[in-house]
């Protein structure tokens, strides 16, 4: 995976409260007091990460722009959403990244993010 858009995610990821990175199944995972807020995949064999969405919104992003998200395996079905880096808004991948870890993480820290 090309480093660029890993590396730019991941700074996206390391500047929210608490935020720390974690290598899993191989792959950088970006978590909250243990719990995984994105991680790091691969689609297509081009770099993408997954990022938790709340209802409703997975089925929006995937008709609103088919070629840059996707419905991840294992995590899909949960509402996850897959967006391709390659030609990623990145304003785009930081208000998902950021709504991902509100979901997750304690309202305290949310809530500071």
């Amino acid at each position: 995976m090309p480093a660029g858009p890993v590396a730019r995610l991941r700074r996206i990821c390391l500047a929210l409260p608490e935020a720390e990175e974690v290598e899993t199944w191989d792959t950088p995972t970006f978590r909250v007091r243990r719990k995984i807020f994105a991680l790091v995949a691969e689609h297509d064999g081009a770099p993408a990460a997954w990022v938790k969405a709340p209802p409703g919104v997975q089925e929006l992003l995937l008709e609103a722009a088919p070629e840059r998200f996707y419905r991840p395996p294992y995590l899909g079905g949960r509402g996850w959403v897959g967006v391709r880096l390659a030609a990623a808004d990145w304003e785009e991948v930081a208000a998902l990244v950021r709504r991902s870890y509100g979901l997750i993480a304690p309202r305290s820290l949310a809530a500071s993010a």
